[in-house]
């Protein structure tokens, strides 16, 4: 078993024990209630687990059944337990204040059932508005002006899908939503900045067909997000490749002699021993340094070494969190976790919120987007077409 995996399931199952704990202590069952309870969590702990076998054996219902109750359990839960925190720390507060102050604060406390009830119903609530959130794709517009682009053509338009995550939740429905809004935008440029699969990728084709329906001017390039890797490489690459998308793997091109676009692999590959690790210095020194340079990455990380050396870089992976309030955990780790950011020497940054979900199909303060970016040539007005 893998360390990520072993974490995981360890801080996953904390969470069960601790929300059991508190179940207990509001409704006080006996012995045979709590067998029942803790049976049911323990199901629920390793259903990312049995989604995937049921996956790889063919039994797709049962798998798409348990990936929407398995997923939705872990949304839900997350939420009940963010609330419940914040109920601990005031008991807690209210408890050192009594010992401080030498005051009985005990009326101001909540009882355990009290305790329990009001963030059971805040997450179901949350996780309801969430799951319509998560169907409710937005457009994002970006212009980026710049001299080098060329004055004759005066705008160029790129459609960036990231993160979109097909597979058993992610389906055909929700890949027409999206596919309505990128052919509305008529783009010369369609980019997928990673994990455009998830998990298992089988009987995918007709969503490879409905992808290929989308045709711009100067092409469709993607990139391979750490979801391509866990879905198993050959398999990912196949479907991007039957879905149009030239696959940018530590490569580079100029296209049409307008502007150049480079792409390079998630370090995930690292881990499977498949990645292309090209240094992006080395990799974008290489280009026409007159020309507009976009640069594809999946994780919203700036390579000091490479700043100056691209226009625009274009990333996806953190969704904004998906569930606020992780977006405060992400924050962390990634200095800009969704949109717009200037880095320096004249490069910039956007991210993507992303379109599809992981895990809970659920978002909650991170609404999926399209993201329209206009590369205008600095002479033009940005309000005539």
């Amino acid at each position: 078993m893998s360390l990520f995996l072993l974490t995981f399931f360890l801080i996953y199952g904390g969470i069960h024990l601790y929300v059991f704990l508190k179940a207990k202590a509001a409704f006080a069952f006996g012995i045979h209630i709590g067998i029942y309870v803790a049976l049911i969590m323990i199901i629920m702990v390793f259903a990312p687990i049995i989604v995937r076998f049921s996956e790889r054996a063919g039994f797709e219902f049962f798998a798409r059944l348990m990936s929407y109750v398995g997923y939705t359990w872990m949304g839900i839960l997350f939420l009940f337990v963010s609330a419940s925190l914040i109920i601990d720390i005031c008991h807690f507060l209210i408890y050192l204040s009594s010992l401080i102050l030498r005051k009985d604060f005990i009326l101001l406390t909540p009882s355990a059932r009290f305790s329990f009830f009001i963030p059971f119903l805040l997450s179901v609530v949350i996780g309801i508005y969430g799951y319509f959130e998560a169907k409710n794709i937005r457009t994002e517009t970006l212009i980026v002006r710049s001299p080098k682009i060329p004055v004759e053509v005066g705008r160029l338009k790129v459609v960036q899908i990231s993160d979109v995550h097909l597979g058993l939740i992610v389906g055909e429905e929700r890949l027409k939503r999206i596919l309505n809004e990128v052919k509305k935008a008529n783009p010369d440029i369609m980019v997928s900045t990673g994990d455009l699969v998830d998990g298992q990728i089988d009987n995918l084709l007709r969503l490879a067909e409905m992808l290929k329906e989308v045709n711009p001017r100067y092409g469709k390039f993607a990139i391979t997000g750490n979801h391509e890797f866990y879905a198993g490489l050959d398999d990912a690459l196949n479907f991007t490749e039957k879905a149009g998308f030239k696959i940018l793997r530590g490569e580079r091109l100029t296209l049409a002699g307008l502007i150049n676009i480079a792409g390079v692999d998630d370090p995930q590959g690292k881990a499977y021993g498949n990645s292309k690790d090209v240094p992006e210095n080395e990799l974008l020194s290489g280009l026409p340094a007159e020309k507009f340079t976009l640069l594809l990455k999946h994780r919203p990380l700036v390579d000091k070494s490479a700043a100056g050396l691209f226009d625009l870089q274009l990333s996806g992976h953190v969704h904004k969190g998906q569930i606020f309030p992780f977006s405060l955990i992400t924050g962390l780790y990634y200095p800009t976790q969704a949109g717009f950011a200037y880095i320096s020497n004249g490069s910039r940054l956007y991210v993507s919120r992303g379109l599809g979900t992981w895990g809970p199909p659920i978002r909650f303060l991170s609404p999926p987007e399209v993201t329209i970016i206009e590369l205008v040539h600095k002479s033009i007005d940005s309000n005539k077409n």
